[in-house]
């Protein structure tokens, strides 16, 4: 107890460091299910997993993930069943910044396909790894 006394200061210091690093983590809010662009890139690479993108179109053609699907937002409800018919089949949504594509996991989780993932950061954090992109 003494050495707790004598040494608050320190104390204090290394919870706010430790609290600092673990910062990050936590404000991202990343859910179940979120994927790095690192992350995403094994998923394709390991268990070909199937990128769709669900920006309206406008955003599709300005740039999307090499050899994704288009299905806006909108019509993934009606429109993912019939485009990726295996339930199995990993399945990474992509948007422009991660926030729609959290909206798309659900709904994909919805119709069964428990192995849906989110980019995090959408497009903006594959652009800043420096993946390549396609244009339409």
């Amino acid at each position: 107890m003494k050495f707790l006394i004598d040494n608050w200061m320190l104390i204090s210091v290394a919870l706010v460091s430790g609290g600092m690093l673990l910062w990050p983590v936590i404000s991202r809010g990343a859910q179940p299910g979120s994927l790095t662009a690192s992350g995403a890139v094994q998923l394709i690479n390991r268990e070909k997993a199937v990128v769709v993108d669900v920006c309206e179109a406008s955003e599709y053609a300005a740039g999307h993930v090499g050899g994704a699907r288009h299905i806006p937002l909108g019509q993934l409800e009606q429109q993912l069943p019939g485009t990726i018919k295996n339930k199995a089949t990993p399945v990474i949504l992509v948007c422009a910044s991660g926030k729609r594509s959290n909206r798309a996991v659900a709904i994909a989780k919805k119709l069964g396909y428990e192995q849906a993932h989110s980019l995090i950061g959408g497009m903006r954090a594959w652009k800043d790894a420096n993946l390549p992109i396609e244009k339409a």
